[in-house]
């Protein structure tokens, strides 16, 4: 492991020499032209592509996403060029820290690039790739409604004809309801492959049920386990923006499990709606049971959502499958004496790192009173740290002063 990282280290390093050569070849091609005009310039900008394709056998689109990386790196993100010489991070953090923050308008993208670096060197790809966009949601939130209102304008369904009579049904809406549309499919489509005698895969049964939903209104012929199925959908408002009406532009946006940021006059709607939305406060009440302790080994309903809603996603190295699609996870296994149904021993992980985790011979433990952080330790005695996408903050009274909340900012007076 030690040569392969090692190796790793190199081609991060070679990485960023290549893309800094290459935009010296860029800017040494077009010094022969300035003052030559547009037209120029594009010519000549083809021609770099052309020979860089010709030269390191590669296509013209691999090329040209090989200057444009470097033309982003070198003069726009030299913070995450000189991390990638460094091997802090690997080329395709870099790939990815460029294809998001481009996007941003000039004004809003100073203010990520450099925690944009810092989670680069600090999470793997998958985690890093999903915490910058929810960052960058973040940071653009002022602007939300906005953009949101005159995006939902446009939505539509279309039919794009494919080989073999066989096609492609497109539905652009918000993402909110699309999440919950392949969320109730894929509940349905597992009810129905446990059934016994079907031998149909999940992703052809997903089909078929959104096939008979949408063409007979109705799923009367499929298990009755699977027929009374709904969409579920996990959205996290911060309190207080249910509260203000002009919260609008200023504190947390609202998230959804799997989406994102959303604005809040849509978060508002959903947070009442009716009870297939599971509506999490950022602030939980007191008095939710944490810890059933030995009495039982399933945790109860509201444990079970809170250990999901704290982790948000699977607690594997790296894994980015919703905490919804998990399974509940005891790190000190319940079967010995002091393996407890509580917050502090569960975690969701997908079916894959439970089984890892049971049978690779990983060790994977809880780190205590770290709000939910765990600990993997493989075959080989490299630790590997996944903290949850959330703390459940802790609250307390304070002498009759009254109540102090204890989270990641210290201990200080609640905000109601």
């Amino acid at each position: 492991m030690d040569l392969v990282l090692e190796t790793a280290t190199m081609l991060s390093v070679f990485a960023a020499e290549r893309l800094r050569r290459i935009e010296a070849l860029r800017r040494e091609e077009l010094a022969l032209i300035v003052g030559l005009g547009n037209g120029a310039i594009e010519v000549a900008e083809r021609s770099i592509r052309l020979e860089l394709s010709a030269a390191m056998r590669i296509t013209e689109y691999a090329a040209g996403r090989l200057l444009l990386q470097a033309d982003a790196l070198v003069n726009r993100y030299s913070g995450a060029l000189d991390a990638l010489g460094k091997a802090r991070i690997t080329e395709k953090h870099a790939e990815i820290l460029v294809d998001l923050l481009d996007p941003v308008m000039p004004e809003l993208r100073a203010d990520i690039v450099d925690r944009a670096v810092a989670l680069a060197e600090a999470e793997s790809v998958g985690t890093f790739r999903r915490r910058l966009r929810d960052l960058i949601g973040q940071v653009e939130a002022k602007t939300l409604e906005e953009r949101y209102a005159s995006a939902v304008a446009d939505r539509r369904l279309a039919v794009e004809a494919g080989s073999d009579g066989m096609g492609l049904l497109l539905l652009h809406a918000p993402f909110v309801e699309l999440q919950a549309i392949y969320g109730r499919a894929a509940a349905m489509a597992k009810a129905i492959k446990a059934t016994e005698g079907e031998t149909r895969t999940l992703d052809q049964i997903r089909a078929d049920v959104v096939s008979d939903l949408l063409i007979d209104g109705t799923t009367a012929h499929v298990p009755a386990t699977a027929s009374g199925i709904r969409a579920s959908v996990v959205v996290t408002v911060p309190a207080l923006s249910l509260l203000n009406a002009n919260a609008g532009t200023t504190g947390d946006a609202p998230v959804v499990e799997g989406v994102g940021p959303i604005p809040l006059s849509r978060a508002r709607e959903l947070c009442g709606g009716d009870a297939k939305w599971m509506r999490v406060l950022s602030h939980p009440e007191t008095g939710m049971v944490l810890s059933v302790g030995r009495e039982q080994y399933s945790p109860p309903p509201a444990l079970r959502k809170l250990v999901k809603w704290r982790a948000d996603r699977c607690m594997g190295p790296g894994c980015g499958m919703p905490a919804s699609r998990c399974e509940v996870d005891h790190q000190v296994a319940w079967s010995r004496d002091d393996g407890e149904t509580s917050l502090d021993n569960l975690a969701p992980l997908c079916k894959g790192h439970h089984t890892v985790k049971h049978h690779g011979g990983w060790d994977v433990q809880q780190i205590d009173g770290s709000g939910g952080a765990v600990e993997w330790t493989s075959p080989t005695g490299r630790r590997y740290v996944v903290a949850p996408e959330r703390r459940v903050p802790t609250f307390r009274v304070g002498g009759g002063e009254g109540v102090l909340v204890r989270d990641r900012a210290g201990v200080h007076d609640a905000p109601f």
